[in-house]
């Protein structure tokens, strides 16, 4: 019933992990003593602007995004600057939870900062080219049984799995190993990177296993 948009989000998917793969290779490539670990931050924003732009062209292309009742510059404009504001919004509750969650209040704030922008990019960046700037929609598709197409039930998947992964990369960090990866927020934004990455796979397969258990509602 779904074939065709479980292989287009096959395929997005495989565009937009390949960004992230791109983002870790090509810096390596003409900046000198780049590296995942040494030249962190700067990885870090690599990987954030290359999801965002496949993201945004690939839904925008695809035009997975809900149609809007209005087509005027005015309310198009208006949708943009929302978007904007909900990305800075979405900053400033990242840090403020991870803050919460033990991370430095002041010292390593740029470091802290940027592993919010980094989640942005992961999960909400998503929900906006899925969604909308739609708060409404965004609190359907996260509640139970909220999804009402194989796209909502992606957003679920990959926003969780990102979330999930930068939870479990805060673990190793007390240990005393002395390793590379556990200085802040190393193994955080790559514990969410590995679980984005591992939600763009695990969400068309688990579609397309379940897609005859899959029932959803009429929009």
């Amino acid at each position: 019933m779904w074939d065709h948009e479980i292989k287009a989000m096959a395929s997005s998917h495989a565009i937009i992990a390949s960004s992230v793969f791109m983002a870790t290779v090509l810096p390596a490539v003409f900046i000198q003593g780049f590296s995942v670990y040494g030249t962190h931050l700067l990885w870090l924003y690599s990987v954030t602007g290359a999801v965002s732009v496949v993201n945004i062209a690939v839904f925008w292309l695809l035009g997975i995004s809900q149609p809007t009742k209005k087509n005027t510059l005015g309310y198009k404009l208006s949708r943009l600057v929302r978007s904007c504001l909900y990305l800075l919004l979405s900053c400033l509750f990242y840090h403020t939870v991870v803050v919460l969650y033990g991370a430095p209040l002041i010292e390593s704030a740029l470091e802290t900062f940027s592993l919010a922008v980094l989640l942005t990019s992961l999960t909400t960046l998503r929900c906006l080219c899925v969604l909308g700037p739609n708060v409404q929609a965004w609190i359907r598709v996260f509640s139970r049984h909220g999804a009402m197409s194989v796209w909502d039930t992606s957003l679920q998947i990959t926003v969780a799995c990102s979330l999930i992964g930068a939870w479990l990369g805060a673990f190793p960090i007390p240990l005393d190993w002395d390793r590379p990866w556990q200085v802040w927020p190393v193994s955080c934004s790559l514990g969410s990177v590995i679980g984005y990455l591992t939600g763009l796979v695990v969400a068309p397969a688990w579609i397309h296993f379940h897609r005859k258990q899959l029932t959803y509602k009429s929009k």
